[in-house]
C-alpha cells in the first residue's frame, strides 16, 4: 500500500534514532535493531527516512505487514521483493504442499539470491501483525554474516504472550547482540519545530502548547489534523473540529464497550485531562467497586493510565476529544455541574477549599456559573504562579478577563505569567492594560516596572528608556514601601543600559529607604542589584560577586526565585578559577529559574551557561552542541528582537572560530534576515568573516563600521576585542589599521589579562620584542581566559622565542598549547601548527598513535570512569553538568577510541590499560 505523503517536509526528534541507525548500517558485520512504539509514533516514517540516506551499492527489501497478514504465510518477504508470479523460488515458497522447513529454507535462499554479496538492509516493518513464518525468518535472518543490517518494527502494547513475535524478541535477545530503539512521543519543543517546519516560519507557543496538548505528542495525530486543515491558519486549528477519518481510528477504542462502561469512559472524557477517583465516582455515580473494575479494563485496554495515585488521564487525548464530540450538550454540561457541586461541596480531596482551583474553574465555566470561574480562576492564578507553572496561570487569568476584562488583579497576574512563560507580546499587551485600567499609582508603576523589562528583552531600548523616565516620574506620588521598589527597578533599568555608576547610586538610595523603613525584601532586591551593577566592571567585580553569593541563600529560603535567578546568572558571568563551580552555580540558577517558571533563564540563558562553560573548558564542540540544543528549544517560536533567536549570533561566532566560514555566513545571513539592529555584533562577525576570506578591502570597510559602533557603545569586552583584533592580524589589515582597533576596543572597563593578551598580539605585528614575549607569558595562567585562548597566549610566546632565536625555551609552550587545544579546530591549531614547523617539531598528525585508554582526553577519561561505574547518559549529564547531547557526543568518542561497540565493555577496556 501506497504511504500517505507526510504533511512535514521533514522527519522531527528522531535524530539520534537516525543517526544510530545508520551507524549500523555502515558496521561491517551483521547488526540487528528493533525498533519499538506506539501507533502513530513515526516508526515508518523513521524507516523512510533512513533507507534515503544508506549508502549506493546497498540492497534494500522492505516489507510491510497487514493487520490481517498472519493467515498469510511469508507475507512480509512477499511484500518485499518484486518477482514474476512464475519465479521457481517464489512459487517454492508459497507452495503449501512443500513442508514448513523446506518454505523457511526457500525463503532464506531467495534473500541470499537478492541480495549476494552487497550491503544490505532488510526491514520488516509491524511486526506485531507478522505471521508466524514471517516471525521465523525475521529469526533466521540474523544468523545472515557479512555488512547486513536487520531491522524490525513493532508495537509493544499489541505483542501479547501468545504472539509469534513475542517469542521471536526473547529468543533474539538471547542469540544476538540487539540494537533497542524506543521512539518516543514528541516534546512540545518538537511540536513547534513539526509545525515550523510545516509552515516554513516560526510559530506562536500558544498554538504549540495547545497542540501539542491536544494530540499529545503523537507525530501521526499532528499530520492528520495538519493535513485535514490545511487551507487554515494554526490558531484557528487549535479550535478546529477532528477530522472525521481521525475520529473513526479514535472511537474504534470504545466501541465495544457496554453501554455501563461507555456512560463512565463518556464521563471521564468530559472531566477532563486528569480524572481524580473520587470526582468520577460522584459524577458517575458507581460504587468503588464497580469503578475499579471498569478503570482496571480502560488501563488494560491501554485507553487510559494511572497518572498518580487515583487519578487518570486518557492515554491519547484526542481519545478524550473525539467522544465528547459525539455527546449532547446538555449530556456534557449536567456532568460539568455534577463535577462542579463535588469539587465545591469538598466530596473530592475532603475539603472545599482542597479542591484544585483549576479543575473548579474549567467545571465552572463548561456549566455556564460564572461567578464560581472567576472566583477559582483568581485564587488558580495565584497558586500556579507561587509553584512556577506560569503557562498555566495566564490561561486561568485569561479565562476570567474574558468576563471581567478590566480587573486590574488579573490583568496584573496575566502581564506576569506571559512574561515568565516567554510571551513577550502578550505579557506586553497585559501590561499595558493594566497600567491603563489602575487607580492607584503604585499599581500603576507596578505596570511600568515590567514593562520596562519587557522593553529590554525585545531590544526597544527607546520604549526602555520612556518607561524608566514614567517610573522615576511617579516617584514622588509613591508610598515610602513602593517608592523603595521603584528605586531597584530604576538601578536594574541602568544596569541593564551599561551604566553603572548611577545604577549602583539608586540601589544605595533603596538600601537606605529599605533600612529605615524595615523592608528585608526590598533590601535584598536592592542588594541584588547593585552586586550586579558591581559584577559589571573588573576592578569591582570580586565586591560583586561576594555581596551576590552572600544573600542567595536568604533569598532562596524566602521563595524570591525570580531574583534568585537572577542573582546566579550574574554570579556565573563573573569570572572564577574553578569551572565545576561556575556549573554548579548555572545547574542552581536553572532550578531556580524553573521554579519560578522563569522562561528565560530557565531555557535560552542556561544553554548560553553551558556553551561558556565549554569554551572555559576547550571543548569547542561541547559549546556549539549546547547552543544548537538551546536553540532548538527556543527557535521554533514566534519571538521579536534578536532574541527571535537568542543563540544566533553566538552560534556564528563560533562557527568563524571553527573555521567553517561558509556555515559561519550562512548563519551571518540569518542573523541580517532578523532585521534587528545590532551594533558591533552583526558588523563585527561580517568583518571577521571578511578578514578569515582574505577580502582585505570589505574588511577595512567594514572596520570603520565597527569602529563607530564601538564609540556609541557604553561597555567594552575583552573577548570581543581579541576576536576582532585576531581577525584583522590574519586578514592582513595594514598596522595603523588595527592599532584604532585596539584602542577603541580596549578601555578601563576590559579585565587586565585580555588587555594584555590584545595589546602584545598587535605589538607582535609591529615586531617582536622581549617585551611581547613577557606579555604572552604572563596571561598563560590567567583565570578569567578560556583554554584555547591560553593556547593562543601559549603559541605567541612560542613564536616571539623562536624569533628571539631560543627554541628550546619555545617546545614547553608548544606542548602546553596542544594540550588546551585537544578538543579544539579552527585557526587557533592551525596557528599552533605553524609554530610547529617553524621550530622543526613533529607535527601532531604525525606523532606516534596512541591507542587505548591512553588515547583519551582527560575529560574522556573521566567520563569514561563514570561509564564503567554504569551511570547512563542522563546522569552523565547532572553528574558533569552539561547537556544529555554532550554526554552522548562524550560517550560516542570514548567507545571509538577503545574500539568498541557498547558501553558495557568499557570496563574491561579500562582495566586492560
Amino acid at each position: 500500500m501506497r504511504p500517505k505523503r507526510n504533511a512535514s517536509p521533514m522527519m522531527i526528534g528522531r535524530d539520534r534514532e537516525l543517526r544510530q541507525l545508520t551507524q549500523l548500517a555502515s558496521s561491517p558485520r551483521p547488526e540487528v535493531a528493533l525498533v519499538a512504539g506506539e501507533p502513530g509514533i513515526g516508526k515508518t516514517r523513521l524507516i523512510q527516512e533512513f533507507l534515503a540516506k544508506v549508502p549506493a551499492g546497498t540492497v534494500a527489501l522492505v516489507g510491510r505487514a497487514e493487520p490481517d497478514s498472519l493467515a498469510r504465510p511469508y507475507e512480509l518477504l512477499l511484500d518485499a521483493v518484486s518477482l514474476a508470479d512464475d519465479d521457481p523460488q517464489l512459487q517454492a515458497l508459497t507452495d503449501p504442499a512443500r513442508s514448513p522447513v523446506e518454505r523457511l529454507h526457500t525463503g532464506i535462499d531467495l534473500v541470499d539470491r537478492l541480495v549476494g554479496d552487497a550491503p544490505a538492509v532488510i526491514v520488516f516493518d509491524d511486526l506485531h501483525w507478522a505471521d508466524s513464518e514471517s516471525a521465523a525468518l525475521f529469526e533466521r535472518l540474523a544468523d545472515r554474516t557479512g555488512s547486513q543490517l536487520l531491522v524490525g518494527t513493532y508495537r509493544p502494547d499489541e505483542v501479547t504472550s501468545r504472539h509469534p513475535v513475542a517469542a521471536l524478541l526473547a529468543r533474539l535477545e538471547r542469540r544476538h547482540e540487539v540494537a533497542h530503539l524506543r521512539l518516543g512521543r514528541l516534546t512540545e519543543a518538537d511540536t513547534g519545530a513539526m509545525l515550523a517546519a510545516v509552515t516554513g516560519k516560526p510559530v506562536s507557543f500558544r498554538v504549540v502548547a495547545s497542540l501539542y496538548r491536544r494530540t499529545g505528542g503523537n507525530p501521526f495525530f499532528l499530520e492528520e489534523l495538519l493535513r485535514a486543515h490545511s487551507d487554515i491558519d494554526l490558531e484557528t486549528l487549535c479550535e478546529s473540529p477532528l477530522p472525521w477519518s481521525l475520529t473513526e481510528v479514535l472511537r474504534q477504542q470504545v466501541d465495544d464497550l457496554d453501554p455501563d462502561r461507555l456512560r463512565i469512559v463518556e464521563a471521564a472524557a468530559v472531566l477532563g485531562h486528569r480524572v481524580p477517583f473520587d470526582l468520577l465516582a460522584a459524577v458517575t455515580g458507581a460504587s468503588e467497586q464497580q469503578l475499579i473494575e471498569v478503570l482496571r479494563e480502560l488501563v488494560t485496554r491501554g485507553l487510559l493510565i494511572e497518572s498518580t495515585e487515583d487519578e487518570f488521564t486518557f492515554r491519547h487525548a484526542l481519545v478524550r476529544e473525539a467522544l465528547t464530540g459525539q455527546m449532547l450538550g446538555r449530556q456534557r454540561r449536567r456532568l460539568h455541574e455534577a463535577a462542579l457541586d463535588a469539587l465545591l461541596a469538598g466530596t473530592v480531596g475532603g475539603a472545599t477549599d482542597a479542591a484544585d482551583p483549576a479543575l473548579v474553574a474549567h467545571h465552572a465555566e463548561a456549566a455556564g456559573r460564572y461567578d464560581d470561574m472567576i472566583a477559582a480562576a483568581r485564587k488558580g492564578t495565584a497558586v500556579y504562579l507561587a509553584i512556577g507553572s506560569a503557562y498555566q496561570a495566564l490561561q486561568l487569568a485569561e479565562m476570567a478577563l474574558d468576563e471581567v476584562g478590566d480587573d486590574t488583579e488579573l490583568l496584573a497576574a496575566a502581564a506576569r505569567a506571559a512574561w515568565l512563560a516567554g510571551l513577550g507580546d502578550d505579557a506586553t499587551a497585559y501590561a499595558c492594560r493594566w497600567r491603563d485600567s489602575a487607580d492607584r499609582a503604585e499599581e500603576r508603576a507596578e505596570a511600568l516596572y515590567l514593562l520596562m523589562r519587557l522593553s529590554w528583552e525585545s531590544d526597544d531600548l527607546a520604549d526602555m528608556e520612556r518607561f524608566t523616565d514614567d517610573i522615576e516620574a511617579l516617584l514622588d506620588e509613591l508610598p515610602g514601601p513602593d517608592r523603595a521598589q521603584a528605586m531597584t527597578v530604576l538601578s536594574q533599568s541602568l544596569t541593564l543600559r551599561d551604566l553603572p555608576d548611577a545604577a549602583i547610586e539608586w540601589a544605595d538610595r533603596a538600601l537606605v529607604l529599605a533600612e529605615q523603613l524595615d523592608l528585608r525584601r526590598v533590601q535584598l532586591t536592592a542588594q541584588v542589584e547593585k552586586g550586579s551593577a558591581l559584577g559589571d566592571r573588573p576592578v569591582t567585580a570580586q565586591d560583586g560577586r561576594q555581596l551576590l553569593a552572600g544573600l542567595l541563600d536568604e533569598v532562596e529560603k524566602l521563595g524570591e526565585w525570580v531574583l534568585a535567578a537572577r542573582a546566579l546568572n550574574m554570579l556565573v558571568q563573573i569570572p572564577l578559577a574553578s569551572v565545576t563551580e561556575q556549573a554548579e552555580l548555572l545547574e542552581r540558577m536553572r532550578i531556580d529559574a524553573e521554579r519560578a517558571g522563569y522562561e528565560w533563564l530557565a531555557v535560552a540563558s542556561y544553554y548560553q551557561g553551558l556553551a561558556r562553560l565549554a569554551l572555559k573548558d576547550g571543548d569547542l564542540d561541547a559549546a556549539i552542541d549546547a547552543l544548537l540544543e538551546g536553540r532548538a528549544r527556543n527557535r521554533v517560536y514566534r519571538r521579536r528582537g534578536r532574541r527571535s533567536d537568542f543563540h544566533l549570533v553566538f552560534l556564528a561566532g563560533l562557527s568563524l572560530e571553527a573555521g567553517d566560514l561558509q556555515r559561519a555566513s550562512d548563519l551571518i545571513e540569518e542573523v541580517e534576515a532578523l532585521r534587528v539592529r545590532m551594533p558591533v555584533a552583526l558588523p563585527g562577525l561580517t568583518f571577521h568573516l571578511a578578514c578569515r576570506q582574505n577580502r582585505l578591502a570589505d574588511a577595512d570597510r567594514l572596520l570603520t563600521v565597527v569602529l563607530d559602533d564601538l564609540e556609541e557603545q557604553p561597555w567594552r569586552s575583552g573577548s570581543q576585542a581579541h576576536d576582532l583584533v585576531s581577525a584583522a592580524l590574519f586578514g592582513g589589515l595594514p598596522l595603523p589599521r588595527v592599532r584604532e582597533l585596539v584602542a577603541e576596543s580596549l578601555t578601563p572597563d576590559v579585565w587586565d589579562d585580555w588587555r594584555t593578551l590584545v595589546e602584545a598580539q598587535a605589538a607582535e605585528a609591529a615586531g617582536v620584542t622581549a617585551d611581547v614575549l613577557t606579555a604572552y607569558r604572563s596571561v598563560t595562567k590567567a583565570v578569567i581566559l578560556p583554554n584555547a585562548v591560553l593556547a593562543t597566549a601559549h603559541t605567541g610566546a612560542a613564536r616571539c622565542l623562536h624569533a628571539l632565536g631560543r627554541n628550546a625555551e619555545a617546545a614547553p609552550h608548544v606542548e602546553a598549547a596542544a594540550e588546551l587545544l585537544e578538543q579544539w579546530r579552527g585557526w587557533r591549531v592551525d596557528q599552533l601548527e605553524q609554530v610547529r614547523t617553524q621550530l622543526g617539531l613533529a607535527p601532531r598528525s604525525g606523532e606516534r598513535a596512541v591507542t587505548g585508554a591512553d588515547a583519551l582526553t582527560p575529560r574522556e577519561r573521566e567520563v569514561a570512569l563514570l561509564i564503567a561505574a554504569g551511570l547512563t547518559n542522563s546522569e552523565l549529564a547532572r553528574k558533569l553538568y552539561i547537556s544529555p547531547k554532550t554526554a552522548a557526543v562524550h560517550v560516542s568518542n570514548i567507545l571509538h577510541k577503545l574500539g568498541l561497540s557498547s558501553r558495557t565493555e568499557v570496563v574491561s577496556a579500562l582495566g586492560k590499560d
